[in-house]
């Protein structure tokens, strides 16, 4: 079962060359609609296991990631495909719309 991995700004730039595309969550340990959204998210790690990374960066742990992107309200989500953010999600939101969003990328 595939699982979140923890991006950081150390790591950051290393998992962004994945060939795969790659779900990036921003969140913090007390935003509410963060927590709403971080099981969402785990979830989607364990389906789309071995077809896309899912990662999750802790703005308040690595702030360079979060500035560099300008993330101003959490939960943000990026989308990307060959290094380049190909699509954005502000807020909490369904599962399904974050699939859609996945699929579309594959």
């Amino acid at each position: 079962m595939g699982k979140a991995i923890e991006i950081t700004d150390a790591n950051f730039e290393e998992i962004i060359k994945s060939e795969q595309p790659i779900l990036v969550d921003f969140w913090a340990e007390w935003c509410g609609p963060c927590k709403m959204i971080g099981p969402v998210v785990e979830e989607l790690a364990g389906d789309y296991d071995g077809k896309a990374v899912i990662g999750k960066v802790d703005v308040d742990a690595n702030p360079s990631v979060a500035q560099a992107f300008g993330i101003r309200s959490i939960p943000t989500l990026l989308f990307f495909k060959g290094g380049q953010i190909v699509d954005k999600q502000v807020g909490a939101v369904p599962k399904a719309v974050l699939a859609q969003k996945l699929d579309a990328q594959l």
